[in-house]
């Protein structure tokens, strides 16, 4: 789960039911800006901007870091002397890891920003659902996302902040850039979890597990059993073939602690932020690295089962274009209605938030 910052602070509800989700139009060319190809052949440096340095932001600046893909990264906060702080302490560690220009800017300096990952906004409580949190960080969007957008038209936006499914809609519809470049976290990270669940049961390296949490990044989120492979072995011969069990019982246990691991990790240490930094990590690399890697993101959906005007997670091909398509399952019966009824809550989510944001 991508639990925010608690840094930054919401406008009062009179100011955010006087805003519309919706902005002006405007003219767009249709390639991201990428300010260093893959190759790395012309010279200038791949800019990541990361909106919202509280633990999920800040972790993830390290982790990229770390990784060396990027050659600059800027920090933009509410607290702006956080950022600065944010930026001082990874400076200090650039000895010990690439050549990487990070310094505290404002929204004007996401400009040439391949991507702009926004991790701002309220965290989760202990005992709060990811969809309790959509009044509060909407209103936190409205203010980020369109100065995101003035400043950088031709960048990729990733959403990390929770209900990321409904907020990477709202950012979608805010910023007025093309599908293929605004999208969501989504469920990488409870696919990410589904597969070490699975591997602990198994007896394999968690790699080698090829499954996939789709649906809505929350508590309606759908296994993909039917799919799920070892090898290319289903589970079943998986299993029936080395001995291991897999009972109905053992099925839901594995998937109740995929589903509620993060609830389980924010009573504990109050919020999760490791696995979704790499997750954003591979994000990341897979877009500046023109990977066409398979990602579980969350995106518009059209004509998916049934399901329109959306965002929810679907094994997704990630490029330098950002989204390359979106991959069309052989979902059984049961995880097509467990999909669809993913899309209707967050659909009841979004109309909701919008007869909120209707003006008075």
């Amino acid at each position: 789960m991508n639990e925010s910052e608690k840094d930054a602070r919401p406008p009062g509800r009179d100011e955010v039911s006087r805003r519309p989700l919706t902005r002006t139009r405007r003219q767009t060319t249709g390639e991201p800006s990428m300010a260093r190809e893959p190759d790395y052949q012309t010279g200038r440096p791949t800019k990541i901007a990361i909106v919202g340095v509280g633990t999920v932001g800040s972790t993830f600046a390290y982790t990229l870091l770390l990784s060396g893909i990027a050659s600059e990264i800027v920090l933009v906060d509410l607290n702006h002397e956080r950022a600065e702080g944010e930026a001082m302490d990874l400076n200090h560690a650039v000895p010990f890891a690439h050549p990487t220009k990070i310094c505290a800017g404002t929204y004007a300096d996401c400009q040439g920003a391949a991507i702009t990952v926004i991790a701002a906004g309220v965290g989760q409580r202990p005992g709060e659902t990811r969809l309790e949190l959509v009044r509060r960080n909407a209103a936190i969007f409205a203010q980020i996302v369109p100065r995101v957008a003035e400043a950088n038209p031709e960048g990729i936006i990733v959403v990390a902040t929770n209900p990321v499914d409904v907020l990477t809609y709202v950012t979608l519809r805010l910023a007025e850039l093309p599908a293929q470049r605004v999208f969501g976290s989504g469920t990488i990270l409870d696919t990410a979890r589904f597969r070490y669940m699975l591997s602990e049961h198994l007896g394999v390296d968690p790699r080698s597990v090829h499954a996939y949490i789709i649906g809505e990044h929350g508590d309606s989120e759908v296994p993909v059993w039917s799919l799920a492979n070892v090898a290319g072995m289903r589970l079943p011969s998986f299993c029936a073939e080395n001995g291991i069990p897999l009972s109905p019982d053992t099925m839901e246990r594995i998937f109740r602690q995929t589903r509620d691991a993060a609830y389980e990790i924010i009573s504990r240490k109050g919020a999760t932020y490791y696995a979704v930094a790499a997750g954003l990590m591979r994000i990341t690399e897979a877009i500046l690295r023109d990977q066409n890697t398979v990602l579980s993101i969350s995106s518009l959906v059209t004509d998916y089962y049934g399901i329109d005007d959306v965002c929810l997670s679907l094994p997704t091909v990630l490029g330098r274009r950002g989204i390359e398509r979106v991959l069309r399952l052989d979902l059984s019966p049961r995880e097509a209605r467990g999909v669809r009824k993913s899309a209707d809550v967050l659909r009841h989510t979004i109309d909701s938030l919008e007869e909120v944001a209707e003006p008075a």
